[in-house]
């Protein structure tokens, strides 16, 4: 609907990881001039453990339409079903094949790839776009009367807009909020991200079944208090292994780790009673990444009184990690943020779009952080009468030759991943333009010309005097 904005601006983006890079892609789309900080150095980043990620079709269909579905296609595969198991013994619980019609709908696929291969795509893009991207370059500090951002070096660095897109505990979100709203929520459980390398799986006669598929399938394993998810992702021939764990032993640290230096031995004592199979992948596994799983308050405020600093990602809207919406809410972000400063015109509208984008992002991302809280509680259900007739709905659903998600709780869990992935975030903002945006617009032109009419009424009746 929309093309190049009228007025082009200048942007600051903290933070390059896939909420930063996605942003710079958007905004370079609809012309705006954009330049993105990102802490650590190509070397640290190429070195860093971050695992396999899943894209649902919510997202594809974002960056499909950005023009990167060849190279996506590249470093993915396409998942068509997932597997339910029962996490401390292996029993084989049931399946659920994605709806073609579902997929046709949401213009989207569900995508496997690594961390890094996604980021390197947007990377790419973002420079292909006309973006520059800063690599080891660290903030000091921001502000949004200026605005202007402070690097470790005492360079000062001015534009128009500034973006954290820095994760969660953002340096832009602490000058907003002011204060670290990650910092003082306690965390609940522990989720370790990790890789198996393919030609392993292969080798070993209980772990080859999983990585040669007939069709691609995410396996999900449902236990007391703790869960994995399992996938073979494209473009490394390797294996994605997903954990969540509950804390370990107190007065042993428990901080996040994304850089290595994690001893496997660790990930492994915490696996608790687990399936064989488990625990194969778990000691075949790679040096893992390790983060806490929280649950965060709602952010009240994205926007910075200056209405010239905002928030987007996991700097607005923490999810549980490892969350499978957890990159596509970053990406939707910059969607709808770009698609608004497509139609800028002059800079008094730039606090207007700042805070539309949290009105019209502020709900989506509530429900998706509250569905990605259930589903991560049905997954680690403990055991009781509730975790009993969940796994006997799914049993007997499977008896009858139907889909573990076809009927009762588990229907209810999948409507909702319907309604997630059917989502258009270009079509969000287009809708805000043309019920609120144009009017606002078309508003201020009539206080204008009458103004004018005024003015020139009171020139005319001064004439008449003289």
């Amino acid at each position: 609907m929309s093309g190049k904005a009228e007025l082009t601006i200048n942007f600051l983006v903290v933070g390059g990881g896939i909420a930063g890079l996605s942003c710079a892609i958007a905004l370079r789309r609809v012309g705006h001039r954009v330049v993105v900080l990102e802490h650590y150095s190509d070397s640290d980043i190429s070195k860093m453990s971050h695992g396999g990620i899943r894209l649902p079709p919510n997202v594809s269909k974002v960056l499909f339409h950005w023009g990167l579905e060849r190279a996506l296609r590249q470093v993915s595969v396409t998942s068509s079903a997932m597997e339910i198991e029962i996490y401390e013994t292996g029993e084989f619980i049931g399946t659920h094949h994605w709806e073609e019609e579902v997929l046709r709908v949401t213009g989207g696929d569900f995508l496997f790839l690594h961390h890094a291969g996604l980021r390197q795509v947007l990377y790419d893009a973002a420079i292909a776009a006309g973006a520059e991207v800063r690599a080891g370059t660290t903030v000091a500090s921001v502000n949004g009367d200026g605005p202007r951002v402070t690097l470790s070096t005492g360079e000062t660095l001015l534009a128009d807009v500034i973006v954290g897109a820095d994760g969660r505990s953002s340096i832009v979100q602490q000058a907003i909020v002011g204060n670290d709203v990650l910092d003082t929520v306690p965390y609940q459980y522990l989720f370790y991200n990790t890789t198996v390398p393919g030609a392993l799986m292969r080798a070993d006669p209980e772990l080859a079944p999983l990585f040669e598929q007939p069709v691609e399938t995410m396996f999900i394993w449902l236990g007391n208090k703790r869960s994995a998810v399992a996938f073979r992702m494209g473009g490394k021939d390797e294996f994605a292994l997903h954990l969540w764990v509950p804390p370990r032993q107190k007065g042993l640290s428990d901080d996040d780790c994304w850089g290595g230096g994690l001893d496997l031995k660790e990930m492994r004592r915490q696996l608790g009673e687990c399936e064989p199979r488990l625990l194969k992948m778990t000691n075949l596994a790679t040096t893992p990444s390790r983060v806490q799983v929280k649950k965060v308050p709602p952010i009240e405020d994205w926007v910075d009184k200056h209405g010239r600093m905002v928030i987007i990602g996991e700097a607005a809207h923490p999810l549980p990690a490892g969350s499978l919406q957890g990159g596509a809410m970053a990406v939707e972000d910059a969607a709808v943020f770009a698609r608004l400063f497509s139609h800028l015109r002059d800079r008094e509208q730039i606090s207007t779009f700042l805070h539309a984008f949290q009105d019209l992002r502020e709900d989506r991302c509530a429900s998706v952080v509250h569905t990605e809280q259930c589903n991560l509680y049905f997954q680690m259900m403990p055991a009781g009468p509730q975790q009993e007739q969940r796994d006997q709905d799914m049993r007997a659903k499977t008896a009858q030759g139907e889909s573990v998600f076809g009927g009762g709780k588990a229907s209810e869990q999948w409507e909702q991943l319907k309604e997630l992935w059917g989502y258009d975030a270009e079509d969000e903002a287009d809708d805000w333009w043309v019920k609120w945006g144009l009017l606002r617009e078309r508003a201020k032109q009539r206080s204008l010309d009458m103004e004018a009419e005024m003015n020139i009424a009171r020139l005319s009746s001064l004439g008449m005097r003289s």
